[in-house]
């Protein structure tokens, strides 16, 4: 594999004499994907003589590890993997490094990204993240269950469908749940997935005066059905449960549904991992009928924080870690259905990876229908669509996550989560600002 001319002639040459004494210290999520870049990295640094030193941590821990070390010019990181919500934040803060030589490259081809992905990474026109993977949400499900309750999955299911399938496909006698759902606490956890819920309920986080909705019928009738639909068909101890727990449990064939991040498609069809890789069949995140999905849109990215000290050095492993080259080297080794996805037109056009990943046509449809400018059903002061895209929102969203995660434990009811979510929020953003 080789790297770009740009970085061979422009920064190589800035590295010459101290490139095989750097080491760059990358902190990263303990996904899929994430562990396979992981692997490969020797190849880069026996090509640049640059060491790397990984962190690599579970979703809940690394945002709050790498929020803390930027937020405190603490300097521990020279690459952050961070997301589609505070990429255009921290850039806004000054607190991440543009990506220019990366912009520049015509190679790297920055034109190349998805509108949707490389929007949500920019600040006025500037790219401050490169995406590793690009996802939105939707259903995976066994077919054979599917088949066997006597059912058919449409291609745009309602909620209404879910819940009934999830019902019929539940066996609890054989260990098998007909679905399984985030539970786990976290901003990004179990609120990603209900605050998309959410919007194809007409539900939303605040009204146009940011004042909070979680007294509105529409989160009602959110939580009652996400609850209730748990209950009745869900795993035991959902409530622990955030994307890698579900992804084990669907892998070994104790879930009849699972919505989620589009990325684990290839996890759930590849046959060294998972025991029901050939009967899993796709569809678009569930609605209501009211003109919005529960699917979202997200991009694990990798930054340079404002800190690093070796920002050429790290801006070269981004461009190795996020360009087309970097696509055909996992293609190379584990195949086409395993590279990246959701992040270059061109993979996409590809007709070896159209062959080789029968989701591909799905996920893509599934990003670009996620509309972060217009994400709920009634007008909203905000953008994002599984997020808020305010700084105060990662405090409050887990401050909601841990009540509604209560719930599903059994540890208070919905219309208790419900209150103390209002209560809290209102006053947190009251203390903001946000309301007058």
């Amino acid at each position: 594999m080789k790297l770009t001319p740009l970085f061979v002639g422009a920064m190589t040459l800035a590295l010459v004499g101290s490139a095989s004494a750097q080491t760059l210290t990358i902190a990263t999520v303990n996904n899929g994907d994430m562990i396979r870049m992981q692997g490969l990295s020797s190849a880069f640094t026996e090509e640049t003589g640059i060491e790397l030193n990984w962190v690599v941590l579970e979703e809940n821990t690394l945002r709050q590890n790498v929020t803390t070390d930027i937020a405190t010019n603490g300097g521990q990181y020279d690459i952050m993997t961070i997301g589609t919500y505070e990429a255009p934040i921290w850039a806004k803060q000054g607190w991440l490094k543009p990506l220019d030589a990366l912009s520049a490259d015509s190679e790297y081809d920055v034109d190349d990204i998805l509108p949707a992905i490389r929007g949500g990474l920019s600040l006025d026109s500037k790219l401050y993240a490169a995406p590793f993977y690009g996802e939105s949400s939707f259903i995976m499900y066994r077919t054979d269950l599917m088949e066997k309750a006597g059912l058919e999955m449409p291609d745009a299911p309602t909620w209404e469908f879910i819940g009934e399938a999830a019902r019929a496909m539940t066996d609890r006698a054989n260990d098998i749940n007909g679905i399984c759902l985030r539970g786990k606490a976290g901003w990004g956890e179990n609120m990603a997935f209900l605050t998309a819920m959410s919007n194809s309920f007409g539900a939303r986080w605040f009204d146009e005066n940011w004042v909070p909705q979680f007294d509105s019928p529409q989160w009602k009738e959110t939580l009652d059905t996400y609850l209730s639909l748990m209950a009745d068909a869900g795993p035991a101890g959902a409530s622990s449960n955030g994307f890698n727990e579900n992804l084990t449990l669907f892998q070994q064939g104790k879930c009849g549904m699972w919505i989620d991040a589009t990325v684990a498609a290839s996890f759930v069809t590849n046959p060294d991992d998972s025991t029901v890789a050939d009967q899993v069949g796709f569809a678009q995140a569930p609605d209501n009928g009211l003109g919005k999905r529960g699917n979202w849109l997200w991009a694990w990215s990798l930054a340079i924080p404002a800190s690093s000290q070796n920002a050429e050095a790290a801006e070269q492993f981004i461009g190795w870690a996020t360009d087309k080259a970097y696509l055909d080297l996992v293609a190379a080794q584990d195949g086409w259905a395993n590279v990246p996805p959701g992040t270059r037109t061109s993979l996409y056009e590809n007709p070896e990876y159209q062959a080789a990943a029968p989701f591909a046509e799905m996920t893509l449809a599934s990003i670009n229908s996620a509309d972060p400018n217009n994400p709920t059903v009634d007008p909203v002061p905000y953008t994002g669509v599984q997020f808020v895209a305010i700084p105060e929102f990662a405090g409050i969203g887990t401050n909601v996550g841990q009540l509604f995660s209560a719930a599903l434990a059994g540890q208070m009811s919905a219309d208790d989560a419900l209150a103390q979510a209002q209560d809290a929020t209102t006053r947190d953003m009251t203390r903001a600002g946000y309301i007058k």
